[in-house]
């Protein structure tokens, strides 16, 4: 009888032990789980909404004319000696020394032939000399007649030259036909460039855009917009850093800023970048772009 006691005894700790060890690891397992399980807000970029300047484009091209240009038309046999051009000249500097009379520039500007050697225009016997202010550059454009309610003197015009990709050339609207080309459905419009540093070349393309219907606008970057079928959305960023997927009416886009409508106050922080780390229900850690 004691014997058996003693065994009962003896299965009773045993199973007791093994309870412990079971209820001990599980709570310790619990414990570190919560502990290393939980992962920490992920960093995004984040910005404040604030208004920036958009405008209407339209975009064209036209050809460099100089303000003024001139021509001299010379016979070698006048020459008083061997012609060598200056780079550029004043008012009434002299361009060719000549037997009889010499050639007075009759403005500042670029010398230059027409043509490398003999010209076509020219002969054996005679060379075409070209001085052209290009202080001022003028371009004539066409822009498409849907357009021309908004071409207006002064209108600002951005400018590019091939010759300098990544320059900008300001300049305006200096005028415009009175009339649409009934052939090309389009209106003649005149654009006036500044060119003190004589970069745009006289006879070289430029890409116009003229700019209408400026306005000051709330906008965000467009790598903030999440677009869904015909609808546009942000994360919106709370005061608790939790982040509020928030439809916004957004309107034209320029140089990566999108323009905001309606959906978003100035100062409202949103997500700039990062968009695919973002848990909609979660919170984030904002990181001031």
């Amino acid at each position: 009888m004691k014997k058996s006691k003693k065994v009962l005894s003896v299965i009773i700790v045993f199973f007791l032990v093994i309870a412990l060890v079971i209820i001990g690891r599980t709570l310790v397992g619990n414990h570190f789980k919560k502990k290393f399980s939980k992962r920490p807000d992920p960093g995004i970029i984040v910005t404040k909404v604030s208004e920036s300047k958009f405008s209407e484009k339209i975009e064209s091209f036209g050809t460099a004319i100089p303000k003024k240009s001139k021509s001299f038309r010379i016979q070698k046999s006048d020459l008083a000696s061997e012609l060598k051009l200056k780079n550029y000249i004043k008012k009434g500097g002299i361009i060719v020394k000549l037997k009889e009379k010499n050639i007075i520039a009759p403005f500042d500007g670029v010398l230059g032939y027409r043509g490398l050697t003999e010209d076509v225009l020219g002969s054996d016997k005679s060379i075409i000399i070209t001085l052209d202010d290009s202080s001022i550059i003028f371009a004539d454009v066409k822009v498409p007649e849907t357009f021309a309610n908004f071409i207006k003197k002064g209108l600002q015009v951005d400018a590019k030259f091939s010759g300098y990709k990544n320059k900008i050339y300001q300049g305006e609207v200096d005028g415009y036909s009175s009339r649409i080309n009934a052939d090309t459905r389009s209106l003649l419009t005149r654009i006036k460039i500044n060119n003190e540093q004589y970069e745009l070349i006289p006879g070289s393309l430029l890409e116009v855009t003229l700019k209408y219907n400026e306005r000051t606008s709330l906008g965000v970057p467009d790598t903030s917009i999440i677009l869904e079928g015909d609808s546009a959305y942000v994360y919106k960023v709370l005061g608790d850093n939790s982040v509020n997927k928030t439809k916004i009416e957004v309107g034209i886009r320029n140089e990566g800023i999108v323009e905001v409508i309606s959906g978003l106050e100035a100062q409202d922080t949103v997500v700039a970048e990062g968009l695919k780390k973002i848990n909609p229900r979660g919170k984030i850690k904002p990181i001031n772009k």
